[in-house]
């Protein structure tokens, strides 16, 4: 066990609590104003200690400041556009509010405090990743021996709303292909009948298309965040083979003649990466508007919303749920069906009309 001892101050009499840390080195708090808060602290101390979950306070008295690089740079598994959301999330809200702090100091209360804030200016899926910065700090300091717990916890936040999605038809789809003009349209057709991603589309390269089993191995993807191009692994981490539709057969194969294997598919006029910002300021948003002058029931429509429109026309057209996970990427069947719930709804009535077509067939009635 530790001692307690009183000392003097000119405040007034404080209480010091001397210990050993697990690794039997002498240490000691001191600044209580009462002995009982002394003797709490104490026992804390020591039942901690007992559990193995002693930590050294010494090591929280780093500052958010300090501790976000060490942080930051631990965050291997993440991808470009995904870190430069967190780096975004730091230097604008993070540091400037916490970085005084030092870890220890952060309490429950404040952070809500700071996200009730926070939710009076900006939306709700921008607050809930800024909270998930800071909560992503403390969790590491647990990692590291340096808290016993994250302050985070508990923080009630704002509710996400749900974004509407953009499903087009078949006809709807070849509309935008058209208004996208003859050396574009491709790329419309492309995204709505294979799912990929645009930086998945961007970084294909021509050795990876099977045109006899009209097939293609996604297995690269590529950003920009803040303009600079970063390649790396599809967004789960994992290559896979899409299907893609004879029609488009002819485009595509249009678009590699004289290429190497090594040399992309799709390309921006200069011959490079196609940019998605460049895409959607230079032909996509006048097509989409240009439709919608056309057609009333024409949706609001990002380039995103192309691939939701893959997975639309392939459920409609009787693809099971783990046929649309493996063309679309997703970690988990599962996934999709959360993702895509809405659509799958269709199916009930499809099965009630089906099973009312073969009772018909077999002569059942219902028996009153």
């Amino acid at each position: 066990m530790g001692s307690i001892a009183a000392y003097e101050t000119s405040a007034g009499r404080r209480y010091r609590v001397r210990y050993r840390t697990p690794d039997r080195r002498q240490t000691d708090k001191r600044g209580f104003r009462t002995k009982r808060d002394a003797e709490d602290f104490l026992a804390t101390v020591e039942v901690s200690k007992i559990r193995g979950e002693w930590v050294d306070p010494t090591r929280a008295r780093i500052t958010i400041a300090e501790w976000a690089p060490q942080w930051y740079a631990a965050q291997l598994q993440l991808k470009a556009t995904t870190l430069s959301g967190y780096r975004l999330s730091l230097d604008r809200h993070v540091v400037p509010r916490w970085g005084n702090y030092r870890l220890a100091d952060v309490g429950h209360a404040d952070v809500q405090s700071w996200v009730t804030e926070l939710s009076q200016t900006l939306a709700a899926s921008t607050v809930r990743q800024i909270f998930l910065v800071l909560s992503g700090l403390m969790k590491y300091a647990i990692r590291d021996g340096r808290m016993n717990r994250n302050p985070c916890d508990g923080v009630r936040l704002p509710r996400a709303k749900a974004k509407a999605r953009g499903y087009l038809t078949h006809e709807q789809v070849g509309a935008l292909a058209r208004a996208c003009g003859q050396e574009y349209g491709d790329i419309v057709l492309f995204l709505a009948y294979t799912g990929l991603r645009w930086g998945e589309m961007a970084a294909l390269k021509v050795g990876r298309l099977d045109m006899l089993r009209r097939r293609m191995e996604v297995a690269e993807g590529v950003t920009a965040p803040r303009g600079e191009l970063v390649w790396s692994t599809p967004k789960s981490h994992a290559s896979r083979s899409v299907p893609f539709p004879a029609f488009l057969t002819s485009a595509i194969a249009a678009r590699c003649v004289g290429r190497r294997r090594d040399e992309l598919v799709f390309v921006g006029p200069d011959g490079g990466v196609l940019r998605s910002n460049n895409f959607r300021r230079r032909q996509f948003a006048d097509a989409v508007a240009a439709c919608k002058g056309v057609d009333a029931d024409f949706p609001s429509l990002t380039l995103h919303d192309l691939r939701h429109t893959a997975a639309s026309l392939a459920i409609s057209a009787g693809a099971n749920v783990k046929a649309v996970q493996r063309m679309l990427g997703h970690a988990s069947a599962a996934m999709t069906l959360d993702v895509y719930a809405d659509l799958f709804d269709d199916d009930l009535d499809s099965v009630a009309t089906a099973l009312d077509s073969r009772a018909a067939a077999a002569g059942v009635t219902a028996v009153l």
